[in-house]
């Protein structure tokens, strides 16, 4: 070939020219009378710049492609598409960013490419001259490279958005930073970064064109998505605190214990599943806010150093608690179930009735200790409470309903005698079977702006403005009750 054969006369050649330029100079030059360009740059214009969650630079590349073409999608949306499960706690790799794109609506067509190495120059010019076609037409491509030509480099994914023909240089946009827009690389460094070299003779290049279908959506979900438990477990698995440790997905919890995982299994589907399932079919239509992690250790020597070395402390119980600014249930699951489920409840309070007083909020989850499936539902039984709330009705130290409701946060908890949890969870209890609890809640939470205590809606709900003669009825009530 000759100077004269080349049909886009921006390209000078030399007798130098090697025949892999050669090839990818014959493949683009004849698209320029089509393509979008200023100057002698081909070049998609104002595509948004996303920075990359950690690990998510495919996802922000192809949510950087949604947006240009007005889509509201995001690179969490991506993640969602590409059908990896959170609990790899990475990005995606190639295979699931395909799978991603083909879900969204794009056809990427081909997107392995072996190429020998004795012939390298050839095929990757000829590679880059098909992204380069793509770009001909607005089309963007999303390439796996290494990022550097450091000894370390790591695998990255880059949005290329167009080729500067008279400086020879790919633009891209780079997710890994926040000023990453139509970033410069010569062509002859992307040549050299883009091969992934698993093999000392046959390299791999591999090539996303992002090409739209009629069939592409891309509409971002506001609710806590896959991608947010990837980048969540991504960073719990580097605080685990050994390898014992095995990490669970039960939306909206995420599960960690050091028992086998079979036995950490069994917790998660046979308590957790169980109890979120019935408590958010009777009680609770919202999400705890935050994603929420359950430690689950086997014993009271792991639960109480692993509280040290997580928490910087020592738990004030030797069954397990919930910590709001830690986002973590953190149990002893060697003495039961029943404190988990206890423990459960808090979050959702948290999330559907931020207003409640720690008597309701207590009592509730109280309730919960020991309970049954009853019809589907989630259903209190009579548990080791019941001996104190006796022993304090002998005593005649109960408060009134009144005082109980009253309580602020302090009071409440600084009972020591253990009278207020059992006076709670055993109103709760007397309500649940008269089949008013569910009644209970719902009103309170409607008035909650008006009776802030629950006190005025606790009369109304049982039809009686004498609340002594109700005490002493259900005093009667509680002390005729059995356990085991």
């Amino acid at each position: 070939a000759s100077p004269a054969t080349i049909p886009n006369p921006c390209f000078k050649m030399s007798q130098t020219t090697s025949p892999g330029l050669l090839i990818f100079l014959l493949t683009v030059g004849s698209a320029s009378a089509a393509e979008p360009t200023i100057g002698r740059i081909l070049l998609v214009e104002n595509v948004p710049h996303i920075h990359q969650k950690p690990d998510f630079c495919g996802e922000a590349c192809v949510a950087m492609a949604l947006q240009k073409i007005g889509h509201n999608a995001d690179q969490d949306f991506v993640f969602d598409k590409s059908e990896l499960s959170p609990l790899e706690g990475r990005g995606c790799y190639t295979r699931e960013l395909a799978t991603a794109v083909r879900n969204i609506g794009f056809d990427p067509g081909p997107v392995w490419h072996r190429v020998k190495a004795a012939t390298a120059e050839v095929e990757l010019n000829r590679v880059f001259g098909t992204i380069c076609s793509d770009l001909a037409i607005g089309n963007m491509t999303i390439v796996c490279m290494h990022y550097d030509d450091s000894p370390r480099t790591t695998e990255h994914f880059r949005l290329i958005v167009g080729y500067d023909r008279e400086r020879d240089e790919v633009i891209y946009h780079e997710p890994a930073i926040v000023d990453g827009s139509y970033k410069r690389m010569a062509r002859q460094t992307f040549i050299k970064l883009l091969p992934l070299k698993y093999d000392a003779n046959e390299w791999t290049v591999v090539v996303l064109p992002l090409r739209p279908t009629p069939q592409l959506n891309g509409t971002t979900s506001k609710t806590d998505t896959n991608a947010d438990y990837a980048q969540h477990i991504r960073l719990l698995k580097q605080q685990l605190p050994s390898e014992e440790f095995h990490i669970l997905l039960e939306k909206p919890f995420v599960v960690i214990g050091d028992d086998p995982v079979d036995v950490l299994q069994r917790h998660s589907t046979n308590t957790v599943r169980w109890a979120v399932d019935r408590l958010k079919k009777d009680y609770f239509a919202k999400d705890p806010v935050n994603i929420v992690n359950i430690w689950l250790f086997k014993d009271k020597e792991s639960y109480e150093s692993n509280c040290i070395k997580l928490f910087g402390k020592k738990p004030g119980t030797p069954f397990g608690y919930y910590s709001s600014a830690d986002r973590a249930l953190v149990m002893n699951i060697s003495t039961g179930g029943g404190t988990l489920v206890h423990e459960i409840v808090h979050p959702f309070i948290e999330a559907n009735f931020p207003e409640c007083p720690s008597w309701f909020n207590e009592g509730l989850a109280s309730l919960y200790e020991q309970c049954r499936d009853k019809n589907g539902r989630i259903t209190g039984s009579t548990n080791w409470r019941l001996s104190g709330l006796k022993e304090a009705i002998v005593a005649n130290r109960v408060p009134s309903f009144e005082k109980l409701c009253s309580t602020t946060r302090d009071q409440f908890y600084n009972d020591d005698t253990g009278t207020n949890y059992a006076q709670a969870r055993y109103l709760c209890y007397y309500l649940q079977e008269q089949n008013l609890l569910l009644d209970y809640y719902q009103k309170f939470t409607r008035n909650v702006s008006t009776d802030p205590s629950g006190y005025q809606t606790l009369m109304d709900v049982l039809g009686t403005q004498d609340m002594i003669t109700f005490q002493k009825r259900w005093e009667a009530y509680s002390a005729a009750l059995k356990f085991p």
